[in-house]
């Protein structure tokens, strides 16, 4: 179960970095196809889906707990170290992925597939290096529709491979205020500050019920696009990985890098690459 926890924080981590891909880090922690077959199926085997999911959600919780208050600061301090270590996450599970396609025929399609959606990710991550303005969290029934909309789209980019939903945020303009209003809402239930509470909930509810939706209606579509073109799915998943680092890099703001930075740069990738590696057998 720790273990499965462990996995969590790695995927809910991913899921709060621009660039970084929720469901690239489920294909390198293993669990990808198993994950969606919970969901998909979570009424049909409900204690098998919901004894596998738990520790995922509990994870993924925690991770965006304390990385909303933490991840920020990471890239302002070692913004080349942090992305390098997420390289080593992305990639520690790409030989995991191409034991899927190893010594099996490559046709045409199987190519085509890998290139459009490595083109997606870098196309993506070429969009998204400035911010839009940011959205307005004012209460009213349309900011609520529009933040249930948001959730919607970005569960669904988080479950693919290799495309960021927090990506997604930022060229939506939401990524700052929904990272704001996590922050926000557990300063005010540690302080008991009733209207902050009330504030954040107006914000993260609609945009939460949303991310739910949003995630079992993608699930099942992948579900279906692996049991009927499975090699097509593998090579566009290979491809989502191998564009994820240049996404990463085209994402960070690195200023001047030295030789010690660069040091850190390579042990945390190693140290990722690893963890990847483990997390994933």
């Amino acid at each position: 179960m720790i273990k499965d926890i462990l996995k969590g924080i790695v995927i809910g981590l991913a899921n709060i970095i621009p660039g970084v891909s929720g469901g690239t880090m489920m294909v390198a922690m293993g669990i990808y196809d198993k994950l969606i077959h919970c969901i998909t199926h979570l009424f049909k085997e409900l204690k098998k889906s919901i004894m596998f999911l738990i520790p995922i959600v509990i994870g993924m919780g925690i991770a965006l707990v304390g990385g909303s208050f933490t991840i920020e600061k990471l890239f302002e301090v070692f913004p080349f170290q942090t992305s390098l270590c997420f390289i080593g996450l992305v990639v520690g599970g790409l030989p995991a992925m191409w034991q899927n396609v190893k010594g099996k025929s490559i046709r045409p399609g199987h190519i085509i597939a890998f290139v459009a959606f490595f083109a997606v990710v870098v196309v993506m991550a070429l969009m998204g290096e400035t911010e839009g303005n940011a959205a307005d969290m004012s209460f009213n029934l349309v900011n609520v529709l529009k933040l249930f909309g948001v959730g919607v789209i970005a569960a669904a980019t988080m479950v693919i491979p290799g495309v960021s939903g927090s990506m997604m945020l930022l060229l939506l303009g939401y990524y700052k205020p929904i990272l704001s209003a996590i922050t926000d809402f557990f300063s005010a239930l540690k302080a008991f500050d009733m209207d902050g509470l009330l504030k954040g909930f107006g914000i993260l509810f609609p945009f939460g019920l949303g991310v739910l939706i949003g995630i079992f209606a993608i699930a099942k579509l992948v579900e279906i696009i692996f049991e009927k073109f499975p090699l097509y799915a593998y090579w566009a998943i290979i491809g989502l990985i191998v564009a994820s680092p240049i996404a990463i890099i085209a994402m960070g703001e690195f200023t001047t890098i030295g030789v010690l930075t660069v040091i850190g740069g390579i042990v945390a990738l190693v140290a990722g690459f690893i963890v990847a590696m483990k997390l994933g057998e």
